[in-house]
């Protein structure tokens, strides 16, 4: 199983970093990645749902997946209007995200018999709306940084550091791991675990800041005594903590232990983006406001 996690690991790399190399080039930004954010966020609301279902909670699937893919495509509004965009960055995603949740009120009408599953049915759609296509605008608008000229390296950044945190979590819990960390929602994870995630997410943040950030942006490297990489390590990687445990406790609450078992090693679509998804609005906050 350790052998098949690692080689899936360093094949969703490589084509994580070949899309992301060939989308750095590219004349218009988000050509090549944003394809695969959309393939995400069907997959992972389509998780979701399977989620809500193991408790006979089943809102209308099809609104469900088309109105989380429109919350992520909105995203490409600004880029066709230009200067004359008469709703902004954030406003096409707001605007999709609107038109979803007034899709799915309809489509509940539609299907009303009696009472009792109305009201659960909504909230779960709503939860999808916001859980997958939300946030992975964060993803997307991280990308459009700037225009997109440091897009590419805010986002890998985002990975990086969200990855290298997991990993870290991971083997040092595994290691010297002793005092539990949340027992009832995640009994694996440790407090050494999460003190170790922590120090790789700032070892990641570093490298991230020092070598590929400038690579890829043609920028010097930052100062030695620029601690910004240290605090966007300390926040993503608490971020990403904070993703991980999120997802849990919804597969808790359900009843399931992956979100899906199509990826032996790593369970489902979701199971991958958790920490990614909760991180990506701090990471995109932190780029915007120049902490980093």
């Amino acid at each position: 199983m350790l052998v098949w996690r690692l080689s899936l690991g360093i094949l969703f790399i490589a084509v994580l970093a070949a899309l992301a190399w060939f989308d750095h080039d590219a004349s218009q930004p988000g050509i090549y990645l944003f394809p695969l954010a959309l393939l995400l966020s069907l997959a992972a609301s389509g998780e979701l749902l399977g989620l809500f279902a193991a408790r006979e909670i089943r809102p209308v699937t099809w609104i469900v997946n088309f109105g989380n893919v429109m919350i992520v495509a909105s995203n490409l509004g600004p880029l066709f209007c230009g200067a004359d965009d008469p709703l902004g960055t954030f406003g096409w995603p707001s605007a999709a995200l609107a038109l979803a949740l007034l899709a799915t009120f309809a489509g509940e009408m539609s299907r009303y018999t009696t009472p009792g599953r109305v009201t659960e049915s909504l909230s779960a759609a709503m939860l999808a709306f916001a859980y997958v296509g939300l946030l992975m605008t964060f993803v997307v608008q991280l990308r459009l940084v700037d225009g997109g000229r440091v897009g590419v390296a805010a986002l890998l950044s985002l990975v990086i550091v969200v990855k290298m945190c997991d990993t870290g979590a991971y083997t040092v819990g595994r290691l010297i791991g002793r005092h539990k960390m949340a027992p009832v929602l995640s009994p694996k994870k440790t407090v050494e675990g999460a003190i170790g995630g922590l120090a790789f997410a700032c070892l990641g943040s570093w490298a991230a800041f020092q070598w590929m950030a400038p690579t890829v942006t043609l920028a010097s490297r930052p100062n030695a005594t620029d601690l910004g990489w240290l605090v966007y390590g300390l926040l993503i990687g608490a971020a990403g903590m904070l993703g991980d445990l999120a997802e849990s406790l919804l597969k808790r609450d359900l009843g399931r232990k992956d979100s899906s078992t199509w990826m032996p090693g790593f369970g489902g679509v979701l199971d991958v983006l958790d920490s990614i998804l909760l991180a990506a609005p701090v990471a995109y906050l932190c780029w915007a406001f120049g902490l980093v």
